[in-house]
């Protein structure tokens, strides 16, 4: 294999690196920061209807909630 460019790790069948299917090391932080920055953009660019609606579902379900736990 060397031949054609590829190292010892370049075999047949196997990613270079031995990790399978693109799988890697899962970066826990910088995953949590795209979640806050994608929602942030999402609320950022709602109509502002669909705020009003939203805002009214995030009230009546924190008032059931406390209803329920008190």
């Amino acid at each position: 294999m060397v031949e054609y460019g590829n190292g010892v790790s370049g075999v047949a069948g196997q990613v270079a690196g031995g990790k399978a299917g693109g799988s890697g090391p899962v970066d826990v932080g910088a995953g949590f920061g795209q979640f806050v920055t994608n929602s942030v953009h999402t609320l950022s660019t709602l109509p502002p209807a669909e705020l009003i609606g939203l805002a009214f579902i995030v009230v009546i379900g924190l008032l059931l909630l406390l209803k329920r736990a008190f």
